[in-house]
């Protein structure tokens, strides 16, 4: 959430930045990894990381969270249920549900359903049946229909 400005406030600049920092943290959305328990030695300015289960050292307590490095130190953003955000050690995007992250189920090597590849790379192409000694009509248009359903979404080359 971000600071809000009050009337008569002191210091509004100092609300001012801290929301700008928090927005240009979330819009940057990149995220270096979601494994770490513990800060990295050396940060980026900039760099993000989402704290993982078993936080310590500067982490402590804060979980599930968007630790963003800053001129300041440590920037904290709690994640609300929708956030998005590209982790680059894991190379695709993991959600917040509004209790954990998820890894995207849409993958650059497959699609995931549970954390299981169920569609994976394009597979070489299948010739469609022909010969044998018996000779099932039927079978046949079934088989030629699932290859032409593969061929049409790029799961199997032509």
């Amino acid at each position: 959430m971000l600071p809000l400005l009050y009337a008569g406030q002191a210091q509004k600049e100092l609300f001012h930045n801290e929301a700008l920092m928090r927005l240009d943290l979330l819009v940057h959305g990149t995220a270096e990894s979601a494994d770490l328990n513990v800060p990295p030695g050396t940060p980026g300015l900039g760099q993000c990381w989402i704290v993982a289960a078993a936080p310590g050292g500067a982490w402590t307590d804060r979980g599930g969270a968007l630790a963003c490095w800053t001129e300041g130190g440590w920037r904290f953003v709690e994640p609300k249920k929708g956030l998005s955000i590209m982790v680059v050690d894991r190379g695709h995007r993991m959600n917040f549900d509004g209790a954990e992250w998820i890894d995207e189920a849409l993958r650059s090597d497959g699609l995931y359903i549970a954390g299981q590849r169920i569609v994976g790379e394009r597979s070489a192409a299948i010739a469609d049946p022909a010969g044998g000694t018996t000779v099932d009509d039927e079978a046949r248009a079934a088989i030629v229909a699932l290859l032409e359903v593969l061929r049409e979404h790029g799961l199997i080359a032509e």
